[in-house]
């Protein structure tokens, strides 16, 4: 095996640059013993490429050929059949499997063992290696013949250095000058030496010979070094000559830098007394301005806030380090003190007079209108009318726009003096507060009065007290006696309760009206009703976000962008102090100016939510499918509002009440399921079309009307999922429970009346119901046909029973005739008893009874009676059938045909 693999080592891997690493002798695994050899060989030249190369001898056998090579990093498998006993065989996975049978176990583990090497050592991918010993991958192949895969052999071709050209050609020339170099290496090697001996000698002697001039060298080195120290001493002397200058310099330095120091000093003293007279200083006209100061005018404002910024500037001025120690700074901060203690009292209680004035102004403006529609002699409901054709809330802008005039100055009062203009915040909450309530509370009184059409609750007006006693309590209310920021609320507390309490009784005393029915409401009463609606909600929203938009700028507070927490949190103000409180009632402290904001709108509208839920409980009892339109429109403005903010409280409130409608909702449609579980009918009369399936008809028509291009769609869709469904339970217990109607007649048309809504309404989540009811209908109008038409020619239908019968039992159609009881003429006997008078008559009274069981609203008659004419003619067709097979040339016909059969049907109908 050595001699072959050095023989291809030379002919086929020497001249592709390639070193043959292992070598193992293979046939294929199944074959006809073809032996070849299996090489693991390395390139020489960098990068190493890999490969698994198949040789195999020529056919004339003199020499080995290369016949196919794979790459290594091909190679996925290599499976050694058995890893405990010996076994030659063993497969190579590569884009197919490869079966080999090496010719001795020893050749296939060092082969495999190489393979593993080589895999170890130049590729990243790892071949899987099947049923191989791991002593095998882990020891080394024992050397011998296989040495060469070994580490040993790479590093030494590694570490191995060619010789230059230089130097080959140098140890040509040696050899060439001895000609037993090459047979006489020892002696070569002797020679060698001895020249080597001859050239250290040789360098020794020249380096004794250099010693003359190593000596002239050393005496050239002292005459240099006795210079040197001429030239030391010359310098030393110099250097005392500079001492005396450096000394005189230094003095004049000195001096220079004391001088230097002075004026620098003078020139910070001068930067520190500019610095604060610059920025200490308060001009004689802010000062004046924050004494005195008109703060009612445009001018006067303007020139207030900008004395206010003046001295704020001046008092947060960044003092440096020692400022704060004089006492110039002192008595100047003193001064800046109290003017903005004087300012900011002066500010605070000119902007509550602003507050009280505006709110006077506004309950004037509400009395007014309650006084008019109050005066004795008016007639009220023409008086009301006309006021309720204007369904608006009042117009706060012209007070907003007065106050934002003073925006900057609440800043500054802010920024100075908190507690003020806490003090402010909450007493403009306590007034409008009330303001609101009283407003909000008449508009929705309005706009029930508008929803009801009644005018008995116009009386509420007269319960008010007197314009000007009223207005009196209020102002003096909001002054208070003690001159303070807040004064004492009392009085207005007591007229609002005493208000708000006669307010209450007369919205239930809207609620308490007598129910009306949806029967009695047509269309233009629920759109009127949607149309009031849709304009309270397109009241309260600008009302909202004008007062909200105005909190953020007056008060300088950041609008809504998100705000944690649910709706289900409760909000409250207490004594000034704004806070988020649980349901445990422990108050958390506000987290940001939001939240401010946000608590603010809580506490000054506090009364739109339960007005709207006391109007929506209004119109629910007015007509349940009012519940319909309020769905739609509140669902449509929160997603409006919570698209501008969706933690604001336009859209938390409004979120709350669309909860409040979307139960309503659900009860209207739990409330139409259980009337019709609740349906009675008359045992004396017809069923008919049955009041639910009346029903569903209006309110899925009503339905489609609303929820077009609606927001809650998905929940109009389970509405009618579960109505469908209870409609078609109940309307197959009405028709079990009936006495007087078939019950197919009742399945009949009922199912065709909920076929024909769900057609023309188109109802895509209804589509397999609308089949349904077609199938119910249709499998209903079958069988009741079948039933009612029963056997019209009984004795000739016994008769051709009787016949069917004897040929079921074995005897052949054209035989039946020869039974006697089934002869001829026992069938010309029974045909006679059939004249066509008699048939006709049959049938009129037939139509008759048809005529009582169906309903005229549905005109389902015609439909029925041609189904009984098809199916009669079907039964004679039966019957000519049997006669044309059992009785053959016997000549026996019915005495009428089918033309006669159309013509009676025909007439019939037209009679009717």
């Amino acid at each position: 095996m050595t001699a072959i693999k050095h023989a291809l080592q030379r002919d086929i891997f020497t001249p592709n640059d390639e070193r043959l690493l292992s070598i193992v002798n293979v046939c294929k695994a199944g074959k006809k013993k073809k032996n070849c050899f299996l090489c693991a060989t390395v390139t020489t030249e960098r990068p190493v490429q890999v490969k698994v190369v198949k040789v195999k001898k020529s056919d004339k056998g003199d020499f080995y050929k290369r016949q196919i090579a794979w790459a290594l990093r091909d190679l996925a498998v290599v499976d050694a059949k058995d890893a405990i006993k010996e076994n030659p065989e063993f497969d190579l996975h590569f884009e197919k499997i490869y079966k080999w049978v090496a010719s001795s176990t020893a050749e296939k583990n060092a082969f495999i063992s190489c393979i593993w090497k080589l895999n170890q050592r130049y590729l990243r991918k790892k071949i899987d290696f099947v049923n191989v010993s791991s002593q095998l991958l882990e020891e080394s192949v024992p050397s011998g013949e296989n040495q060469s895969v070994t580490g040993g052999d790479e590093e030494a071709v590694d570490e191995y250095q060619e010789l230059n050209a230089r130097e080959e050609q140098d140890i040509e020339i040696m050899m060439e000058g001895c000609e037993y170099a090459i047979s006489n290496a020892e002696a070569f090697a002797e020679k060698l030496s001895r020249e080597l001996q001859v050239l250290d000698g040789a360098n020794i002697q020249s380096i004794m010979a250099s010693e003359k001039q190593v000596n002239i060298l050393m005496k050239l080195l002292d005459e240099a070094l006795k210079e040197v120290d001429q030239i030391e001493l010359k310098l030393s002397s110099y250097e005392e000559m500079l001492q005396s200058v450096k000394e005189q310099m230094d003095q004049i330095s000195e001096s220079n830098h004391l001088i230097h120091l002075s004026n620098t000093n003078n020139v910070k003293l001068l930067s520190e007394i500019e610095f604060l007279v610059n920025h200490m200083d308060l001009a004689k006209g802010h000062i004046k301005a924050l004494q005195e100061g008109d703060l009612a005018s445009s001018r006067g404002i303007e020139a207030c806030t900008n004395a206010a910024d003046a001295l704020l500037q001046c008092m947060n001025v960044a003092l440096r380090p020692g400022h704060d120690m004089l006492l110039a700074v002192k008595q100047q901060q003193q001064r800046f003190s109290d003017l903005r203690e004087l300012f900011a009292r002066r500010l605070a209680s000119h902007l509550n007079n602003v507050f009280v004035q505006q709110f006077t102004q506004a309950l004037l403006q509400l009395y007014n209108r309650s006084y008019f529609l109050s005066v004795p002699g008016h007639d009220q409901s023409s008086t009301l009318a006309q006021h309720s054709v204007e369904l608006t809330l009042p117009n706060h802008h012209p007070f907003h726009r007065d106050l934002l005039r003073y925006a900057k100055l609440m800043e500054w009062l802010k920024s100075t003096d908190y507690g003020k203009y806490e003090g402010l915040t909450k007493n403009y909450m306590d007034y409008l507060s009330r303001l609101y309530e009283r407003e909000i509370k008449d508009f929705f009184e309005v706009a029930k009065i508008k929803m009801t059409g009644t005018t008995k609750e116009s009386k509420k007006f007269a319960t008010l007290p007197r314009k000007e006693s009223a207005v009196k309590q209020e102002t003096e209310s909001l002054h208070g006696s003690s001159g303070k920021l807040t004064g004492s609320t009392s009085s207005l507390n007591k007229l609002s309760v005493q208000s708000s309490g006669n307010r209450r009784s007369q919205s239930s005393s809207l609620l308490d009206m007598g129910n009306m029915s949806a029967s009695d409401l047509d269309v233009a009463d629920r759109t009127k009703f949607d149309k009031i609606f849709e304009q309270v909600l397109s009241e309260l929203e600008p009302l909202c976000l004008a007062e909200q938009d105005f909190i953020s700028k007056f008060f300088k507070l950041q609008q809504h962008q998100s705000i944690p927490g649910t709706m289900a949190e409760a909000e409250d103000v207490d004594g000034g102090t704004l806070s988020r409180q649980h349901n445990c009632g422990t108050p958390l402290p506000v987290s940001s100016e939001k939240d401010m904001i946000r608590q603010m709108m809580i506490k000054i509208f506090r009364c739109i939510e339960p007005e709207l839920n006391n109007l929506i409980a209004l119109g629910d009892k007015i007509d349940s499918f009012n519940s319909l339109y309020m769905l739609v429109k509140m669902s449509h403005h929160v997603w409006t509002a919570q698209n501008v903010d969706p933690a604001s409280f336009l859209s938390t409130t409004l979120g709350n009440v669309l909860v409040t409608v979307k139960r309503n909702f659900d009860k209207c449609i739990s409330n139409q399921i259980r009337q019709m579980e609740e349906v009675k009918i008359s045992k004396k009369s017809k069923v008919g079309i049955l009041p639910f399936v009346a029903e569903f008809e209006e309110f899925a028509g009503l339905a489609e009307s609303i929820f077009k291009n609606a927001e809650r769609r998905g929940d109009l869709d389970k509405a009618y999922t579960k109505l469908i469904r209870g409609v078609f339970v109940n309307v197959e217990k009405v028709a079990n429970e009936s006495q007087k109607t078939p019950r197919d007649v009742v399945m009949m048309e009922n199912f065709h009346h909920i076929f024909a809504t769900l057609s023309r309404l188109k109802i895509s989540c209804l589509e397999a119901e609308k089949k349904d009811a077609k199938q119910k209908y249709t499998d209903h109008l079958q069988s009741y046909v079948i039933y009612s038409l029963g056997q019209p020619l009984e004795k000739l239908n016994h008769f051709f029973e009787g016949v069917e019968a004897r040929v079921a039992q074995g005897i052949r159609e054209e035989e039946v005739s020869y039974q006697l009881a089934f002869n001829k003429q026992e069938l010309r006997k029974v045909i006679k008893e059939y004249p066509g008078k008699e048939v006709k008559k049959g049938l009129d009274n037939l139509y008759k009874k048809v005529d009582k069981h169906l309903c005229e609203e549905e005109n389902l008659l015609q439909v029925v009676w041609h189904s009984m004419q098809d199916e009669f003619i079907r039964q004679y067709k039966h019957f000519e059938g049997l006669i044309a097979r059992c009785y053959p040339g016997s000549g026996v016909t019915m005495e009428f045909t089918i033309q006669d059969i159309l013509d009676y049907c025909s007439s019939i109908a037209q009679s009717h």
